[in-house]
């Protein structure tokens, strides 16, 4: 008996060890067709009509060539994609640029009072962008920047989750070459343009596909700002069709799908990074 009592538990089998992952992969393959499922709906909707559409048909249609000549008859595409390009990427270049260089200099300038700051920068997170927009509309107009690209980009650039974000990155980069590279006589620009920017390519890339899918999809703010309908963004183009009485939900359907592209291909180039710039922030 005591020897049948302290003998070892069986090691489970390939076989069992399989099945007990299979709730697993069910639950995950469920997540993922939920995931999957309005975008396939968004694509086949952009293929049939508006009957088709509030019919929630699930299957592709012949519509396609009459939905983009109803989108186009009645709406400029081509300016609304290209200022929506053009916010999209002035913004994110300079967003990059402005965050990365203050995150640097909060942790590698380290004081308590630049603590404090960060602290008050995310304290302002907290406000509502509805509580500051009409000052900051007023503010434009005094500039005359309203219907310009500047009016949209300039509020975005400088974003605390971003701050944030380079500066936890910067805590990872080595300090000791820092002083290395002062004593060789290396000017502070030099070090932050050839040392710490190469190798935070992950945390640039992360940073990248947020602002750019922001700044893409902001419509509140380009509406107020944006008074001339010549400069509307495609968030703008789709926020029309639902102005009228009747919808034509299959020229709408094709516009959403159209908007959402850029967002997509974006984030699919710079996947890997976008996994690795997060991951190395968290460790």
């Amino acid at each position: 008996m005591t020897d049948v009592a302290m003998a070892p538990a069986k090691a489970p089998t390939r076989a069992t060890a399989r099945w007990r992952g299979v709730p697993k992969y069910v639950f995950l393959s469920i997540v993922a067709l939920l995931s999957i499922g309005p975008l396939y709906f968004m694509v086949v909707s952009a293929t049939n009509t508006t009957q088709d559409v509030l019919a929630s048909s699930m299957l592709p249609g012949t519509n396609l060539l009459a939905n983009w000549q109803s989108l186009t008859e009645f709406q400029d595409v081509g300016s609304a994609m290209y200022h929506s390009i053009i916010n999209a990427v002035v913004t994110t270049v300079l967003a990059l640029v402005v965050c990365s260089i203050a995150g640097y200099g909060f942790e590698v300038y380290h004081s308590p009072n630049k603590d404090r700051l960060m602290w008050v920068l995310m304290l302002a997170m907290m406000i509502p962008f509805a509580a500051t927009m009409i000052p900051l509309f007023q503010l434009f107009a005094d500039a005359g920047l309203i219907n310009s690209t500047w009016a949209v980009v300039l509020p975005a650039i400088a974003t605390p989750l971003l701050i944030l974000l380079f500066r936890q990155s910067a805590r990872s980069f080595p300090h000791e070459i820092i002083e290395a590279a002062r004593l060789d006589g290396l000017k502070e620009v030099a070090i932050f343009f050839r040392m710490f920017v190469p190798t935070m390519k992950p945390t640039y890339a992360a940073a990248a596909v947020i602002t750019f899918m922001t700044a893409w999809n902001n419509f509140l703010w380009p509406k107020v700002i944006l008074v001339n309908p010549d400069y509307q963004t495609m968030p703008m183009l789709i926020s029309n069709f639902t102005g009228g009485y009747v919808v034509d939900y299959g020229a709408l359907m094709l516009a959403v799908l159209i908007t959402s592209l850029p967002t997509i291909i974006i984030f699919f180039v710079l996947q890997r990074s976008f996994v690795a710039g997060f991951t190395g922030v968290v460790k």
